[in-house]
């Protein structure tokens, strides 16, 4: 009985250990975890202009990616759209995106967000490529309607390494494609597993640019 007796003891010494080593374990974690869960970007606008003539250009596609950074281990990890919004350009050449908030997984944690701004016959705005800025697109954009083209300041850190920008804010000026070959080399591409389904707008745009240069418009 009494070997019977240290073997359950021994089993509930190893089975209350285990249980407080969880316990441990899960508060640990579930602060950072929990922190990881809310994601929120601010509202984004700007103005969009024909970079010779310094007119609006109404009806440009601008598309902002919601990238949100996927943890894997072993190897670290990287950074995925997860969501996309579009609009077009009204009159003035304006865009407004409002701010953008959601829950994420656990093992998820907030990025960045980028945009493709893209009229026909002009050359596309893709990855920062063309905006007069080295920094986020995100910190050119989160501006008030009253800041659009007016003078400000931009600071943002990047791997220990301060980037600054000083000039108009949310300013988006295309250059003109004057040839075929400008317009396909120029021409964005729809983001990796994005559809029509998400971003209806900037596919048909897409479609319809690529009959007129005698492609097929297959982007479904």
């Amino acid at each position: 009985m009494k070997l019977e007796n240290r073997k359950e003891i021994g089993i509930m010494k190893r089975s209350v250990t285990i249980i407080i080593l969880m316990v441990i374990i899960w508060f640990a974690f579930s602060s950072s975890a929990y922190a990881w869960l809310y994601y929120s970007k601010p509202e984004f606008r700007g103005s969009v202009i024909d970079a010779q003539t310094k007119q609006p250009i109404e009806g440009a596609v601008v598309v902002v990616l919601y990238y949100k950074y996927e943890f894997n281990w072993p190897g670290g990890g990287s950074s995925v759209p997860m969501n996309a919004k579009e609009t077009l350009t009204d009159n003035k050449g304006e865009f407004y995106f409002p701010p953008y908030k959601t829950m994420i997984s656990p093992l998820s944690g907030g990025s960045y967000a980028d945009f493709i701004i893209f009229k026909p016959g002009y050359k596309a705005i893709d990855n920062l490529n063309g905006l007069p800025i080295n920094i986020s697109c995100e910190k050119y954009f989160a501006i008030e309607k009253d800041m659009i083209g007016k003078e400000g300041e931009v600071k943002y850190v990047e791997r220990d390494t301060l980037y600054s920008y000083k000039g108009p804010l949310g300013l988006v000026e295309l250059e003109k494609a004057l040839t075929r070959k400008e317009r396909l080399d120029t021409m964005p591409s729809p983001p990796t597993n994005y559809t029509s389904k998400e971003v209806p707008i900037l596919i048909k745009i897409l479609n319809e640019e690529d009959k007129n240069l005698g492609l097929k418009g297959e982007y479904k």
